[in-house]
């Protein structure tokens, strides 16, 4: 009983996705991407939405989330275990958001 149980052990962002044993370097990356982004674009959308900003932060929120948008869906295509398709998921939703709220305040041209 005593040798099953871990003290002191660390776990990374990469040991948490790679739940089925295999390591799936590139597509960590790309997830992380497309939530980071994601959340940016969301972030950005809604400051966008609730403040007079400049013709950057709008384009800016809009192609963050159609980056977001993009980049997810191939890497959800090519995704192996769950834990990547919750974060792949969650940045697609904030950056559809971020896209959304930018393309209503006039998207790639304001």
């Amino acid at each position: 009983m005593a040798d099953s149980t871990q003290t002191g052990s660390r776990t990374n962002i990469a040991s948490i996705l790679n739940s089925d044993g295999q390591p799936h370097r590139t597509i960590n990356i790309l997830a992380v991407f497309t939530l980071v982004v994601g959340l940016i674009s969301f972030v950005l959308g809604l400051v966008v939405r609730n403040a007079h900003t400049g013709a950057a932060a709008i384009v800016t929120a809009t192609v963050t989330g159609l980056v977001a948008c993009l980049v997810g869906l191939y890497t959800q295509m090519i995704s192996a275990t769950r834990e990547q398709r919750i974060l792949i998921v969650t940045g697609i939703i904030a950056g559809f958001v971020g896209l959304a709220l930018g393309l209503a305040k006039g998207g790639f041209t304001p």
